[in-house]
């Protein structure tokens, strides 16, 4: 058991950090332009909505129900909005308002929603991989590879604000570190009352609070580059390879 249990910690732990692999992606560009930050958050918000519609709510409903599952989404979705309200802002254009602040806290908002995104994954890696080897080495592959996008999303906008590597770097490894801590918490405190129930309630809400930061944050922020079509590009391509990742791994 106690090997069984060090294996599902570092696959989650793999899974969590492959964000660290988008941040790198995002700092091989030195200067990143309008057409490129237009499809970065336009990829990231096509991952985003397709895997809350298509893994994370559907998981919820099987698990809870219909009606359940929708309450946790919609709450999912005023807890983003309570965040917002905390952090407020101004949608004017980027002239106005400031390139830098913008970005640095579209930025920090992305990572705050893949930290919470990552931690029931975390959860779930590790049931999985405590369950089954191979059903957690799966979960963790197809966390893997959107979490990659997903830590580009978060290294690209801070280092366009800051200039700064290092912080760029940092911020997306944070927000990849919740999922092993979430696999450490099931481990450490949640093993004897974790149920299928509470993680599907958990699933739903994250799909809400995903779905929102895309919707609120990451699609009109990508548009206010003017860069043509970069944005639905990339909403489109980010889509098709979530869609293609969780087909091939099915």
């Amino acid at each position: 058991m106690n090997s069984s249990i060090g294996i599902a910690l570092l696959l989650s732990a793999a899974a969590g950090l492959s964000t660290t692999i988008g941040s790198l992606i995002a700092l091989a560009v030195k200067k990143p332009g309008d057409r490129f930050m237009g499809f970065t958050l336009g990829f990231s918000a096509g991952v985003m909505l397709l895997v809350s519609f298509v893994e994370l709510l559907p998981s919820g409903i099987e698990t809870i129900g219909f009606l359940r599952a929708h309450i946790a989404f919609f709450l999912g979705m005023l807890f983003f909005f309570l965040i917002d309200e905390w952090l407020p802002h101004e949608y004017l254009g980027r002239e106005e308002y400031g390139e830098e602040d913008r970005m640095m806290r579209t930025g920090m908002l992305v990572a705050l929603g893949i930290g919470v995104h990552n931690f029931p994954e975390g959860l779930a890696t590790f049931v999985g991989a405590l369950e089954d080897i191979h059903l957690g080495t799966a979960i963790a592959v197809a966390v893997a590879i959107h979490n990659i996008p997903e830590g580009l999303a978060v290294a690209a906008p801070i280092y366009k604000a800051t200039g700064s590597r290092k912080k760029a770097f940092w911020w997306s490894f944070f927000s990849g570190v919740s999922e092993p801590v979430g696999a450490g918490l099931a481990a450490l405190i949640l093993m004897p009352f974790l149920s299928a129930v509470l993680l599907g309630w958990v699933l739903a809400a994250v799909a809400g609070i995903m779905v929102a930061i895309s919707i609120h944050e990451l699609i009109p922020v990508s548009r206010s580059f003017n860069a043509g079509h970069m944005s639905i590009v990339g909403v489109t391509l980010g889509m098709i390879v979530m869609a293609s990742s969780l087909w091939i791994l099915s």
